[in-house]
């Protein structure tokens, strides 16, 4: 059996190689992982020779669908894969959730997967609205999933309606802060004010600071949501976002709900000085405030009166383990 290169075999996986070596893929008399021969068949499967192409797809047809999983989890999978996987895969146990979870695997092959894709696959793509901002369609079918909660319905609404316009006074304050040339600004508030609510989720996604601090006070919140979603986001501004009392409620709850935003100590601080912040949501940190902070929080006058005494009752606490 011949053991291929890897250039050869991504030469497979494009379609590029001999025809000889294709029918040896297919006959199984070239040395493949069971993954890369299970998407290199999926590409012979289309091959324009009649011949590779149907002996491809009887070999497709003797596959185990945890091979296919296997191959869809992987970071460089083929759009061929996907859109095979989808096509005649989507029943099959693994296959729907490993597409989901692969960045890689666009919002087109998705759409015809929706009532296919569990629970948890589902709450995991609502966490991630890049793929849900890029597809109307996508969107329009996670509508109608049994699995969606009323609030995720309506953030799918909100994403996709027409003539929803941000907020420009707000945008206007906001892009204050976040650049400072004002010509800049004002081509930054241009730009942002023609856009659609799915266009400025993208923005905030793949945008630089001066987008991500702008539009994290945009009046809708799944643009808020996409902010904090950028892979592109500092610690620095997700402190900055901590400590602004002119934010929603919810952008501070889910601040405070992500982990890693939690490992900052920072993020915490700013969060329990806010007075903004839900005082359920301050008073679940306060253990985590050291001695300094804590002292410093008792004497806020800013911040509800119940978050000064359960600081100064946890102050007096820790004191007296001390001794």
């Amino acid at each position: 059996m011949e053991a291929l290169s890897p250039e050869i075999i991504e030469d497979l996986r494009h379609g590029r190689a001999t025809r000889e070596r294709k029918l040896a893929v297919c006959s199984g008399g070239a040395h493949l992982s069971p993954p890369d021969r299970a998407e290199v068949l999926v590409v012979l499967a289309a091959d324009q020779d009649e011949m590779v192409s149907s002996r491809a797809q009887e070999a497709l047809l003797s596959q185990s669908p945890d091979t296919f999983v296997e191959a869809l989890k992987r970071e460089n999978a083929t759009p061929a894969l996907f859109a095979y996987a989808g096509r005649h895969l989507a029943d099959k146990p693994g296959v729907c959730d490993a597409m989901v979870a692969n960045k890689n695997c666009k919002a087109e092959f998705l759409v015809p997967l929706v009532r296919h894709i569990s629970t948890i696959g589902i709450q995991a793509l609502m966490e991630e609205l890049d793929r849900v901002s890029e597809s109307p369609a996508l969107a329009v079918a996670l509508e109608h999933s049994t699995s969606l909660t009323a609030d995720q319905k309506n953030q799918l609404r909100e994403l996709h309606a027409e003539g929803n316009a941000p907020d420009q006074t707000a945008l206007a304050e906001a892009a204050l802060a976040a650049e400072p040339d004002e010509s800049r600004r004002q081509t930054l508030l241009q730009r942002i004010s023609k856009m659609t609510v799915a266009q400025r989720v993208q923005f905030a996604i793949k945008g630089g600071s001066e987008a991500r601090r702008t539009l994290i006070r945009d009046t809708n919140k799944v643009v808020q949501r996409a902010v904090l979603q950028s892979p592109r986001l500092t610690d620095q501004e997700v402190e900055a976002f901590a400590s602004m009392a002119n934010l929603t409620d919810e952008i501070l709850r889910l601040i405070a709900a992500n982990r890693n935003f939690r490992k900052n100590y920072v993020v915490v601080r700013n969060l329990i000085n806010n007075p903004k912040t839900p005082l359920d949501v301050s008073l679940h940190m306060l253990p985590m405030v050291n001695a300094v902070d804590l002292k410093k929080l008792t004497m806020n006058k800013n911040v509800p009166e119940t978050l000064r005494t359960t600081a100064l009752k946890l102050q007096r606490t820790r004191s007296e383990q001390k001794k």
